[in-house]
């Protein structure tokens, strides 16, 4: 990992209305580590996620991003089309509804290669023969990548919605709940496969999740989140194993009486 964060949240809090999204939350994340977000429904968890991927303009505080020439930026300083370009290139963002994540009414090897054209790529044979090498790392029969995803199975479309991001190698990747809504032998399958692309590529990950023994697979860090606040944070095994809160006790227990 390297000695600089690359990014960084500071007294994010975000208000709809009267409402409270998130309050005042803040962590460095560094290259190469997974930080997971837990909570139940309402914490406030995937307001605190949009808030980080720009977005949901946080009501105040800062979240700023490394950019490759090292540069920390605050993300709401930036021009529109200067997030627009992160979120096509450095960045990566896996939807729990693949629809959400994907072109349906495109091919599968379209779907890949729309973000190496972002980058810059023209050359039609060059960005089929990665897509092919895509799919074929994230388990997707390559005979499939002229059918559009409406064919396929949520395991296979989260799988394609994978490739599509991870394409470009982006820096910082964001889920949420990647593996919810799946079977759970599906689900098995994919977190061993996010796993050892998160290893292989070395990017630095945000996932928010309601399942602990995901965040324990899959993450070296955590927040859990209450009523919008962290009310625990630290290493996740030593959160999972001995927790200090109250109400982190009691998510683990229950999972234990489970």
């Amino acid at each position: 990992m390297s000695d600089v964060p690359i990014l960084v949240a500071e007294g994010v809090t975000k208000h709809y209305g009267a409402r409270l999204g998130c309050r005042d939350v803040g962590f460095e994340l560094w290259p190469g580590e997974v930080l997971a977000v837990v909570g139940e429904s309402g914490s406030g968890k995937t307001t605190l996620l949009n808030c980080l991927s720009a977005r949901l303009r946080p009501t105040t505080g800062s979240i700023r991003y490394r950019m490759r020439d090292g540069a920390m930026r605050d993300l709401y300083t930036l021009e529109e089309a200067e997030r627009r370009r992160l979120m096509r290139t450095d960045w990566g963002f896996v939807h729990q509804n693949p629809a959400d994540g994907l072109r349906m009414t495109v091919s599968a090897g379209a779907n890949v290669g729309e973000r190496l054209m972002a980058l810059g790529e023209r050359h039609y044979g060059h960005i089929r023969d990665t897509a092919l090498s895509w799919l074929e790392r994230v388990e997707v029969a390559t005979d499939r990548i002229d059918d559009d995803p409406r064919g396929f199975s949520g395991g296979m479309r989260q799988r394609l919605q994978i490739a599509r991001n991870l394409v470009t190698r982006p820096r910082l990747v964001f889920m949420d709940e990647p593996t919810g809504g799946l079977d759970v032998s599906v689900q098995a399958r994919l977190l061993d496969l996010l796993r050892g692309l998160v290893g292989e590529l070395g990017m630095a990950v945000v996932i928010v999740t309601h399942d602990l023994a995901v965040a324990r697979l899959l993450s070296d860090r955590m927040l859990v989140m209450k009523d919008g606040r962290v009310v625990e944070s630290g290493l996740t095994d030593r959160v999972l194993d001995d927790p200090h809160a109250p109400y982190t006790q009691l998510l683990v227990s229950s999972i234990l009486q489970a």
